[in-house]
């Protein structure tokens, strides 16, 4: 659904999310309990996901899509992973200009959008569903975290931000960063990371993750941090 989509039909976006959550869930024969011990989650909160009464940080979104082997497309805005084009058959026949067989241009008005939990707001930058890509314009509200103060997330996989307003903390391991306007980060996703606003303004932020979609379901689970502190 996109944001103005949302705007119409007077509900946020993740309600179509525990839709599709709850068919992907029994498709694969597995219980609300089962799923919920897997990702190491109460089987209230699978609940409240797959009805629409409650939205999941960002590390159990990918943990969730992990364990039931579905991409962040599919489950967020029911896009399949696409192949990569073909070549052509002729020299003088075009391919498209993106790496998926998808529209090259994606228009600010009709992005998909979808609210997660702790204040963060993604906007996919592509038309559909890139291969082992994700580009996203993040919002990041005040008091807005990618995770509980005392979580971190790891994933396979590298990402790069850029900050376009507002201040954005990011930890890595033992290291902190505060990124202001115009600043630019380089992660290595394996290693736990953390990200949040800072301040009274909400912080904007490009991001692009690359290789997130090859991981196991346990890497993606909250990572308590004892001794990272």
């Amino acid at each position: 659904m996109t944001t103005a989509g949302a705007a119409r039909t007077g509900r946020p976006d993740y309600p179509e999310m525990g839709e599709r959550l709850r068919e992907a869930r029994r498709a694969r024969n597995l219980s609300l309990r089962t799923l919920a011990e897997r990702l190491g989650v109460s089987p209230s909160l699978i609940s409240q996901i797959e009805t629409g009464r409650a939205n999941p940080s960002v590390s159990t979104l990918y943990a969730i899509a992990a364990e039931l082997d579905v991409s962040l497309d599919e489950l967020l805005f029911n896009d399949r992973r696409l192949a990569e084009p073909a070549a052509p058959a002729r020299p003088d026949v075009p391919v498209n200009g993106t790496m998926a067989a998808a529209p090259p241009v994606q228009r600010a008005g009709n992005r998909h959008s979808i609210r997660l939990a702790s204040g963060v707001n993604w906007e996919r930058l592509t038309t559909l569903s890139e291969p082992g890509v994700e580009f996203l314009l993040v919002t990041y509200e005040v008091g807005g975290a990618s995770s509980p103060p005392d979580a971190f997330q790891r994933h396979p996989g590298h990402e790069w931000g850029y900050v376009l307003s507002g201040r954005l903390q990011v930890r890595i391991g033992f290291d902190e960063y505060v990124l202001e306007p115009g600043d630019a980060i380089s992660i290595n996703s394996s290693i736990p990371h953390r990200l949040a606003t800072i301040g009274d303004q909400p912080a904007r932020a490009i991001w692009f993750v690359l290789g997130r979609a090859q991981f196991d379901a346990q890497t993606l689970i909250d990572d308590h941090m004892t001794g990272h502190e």
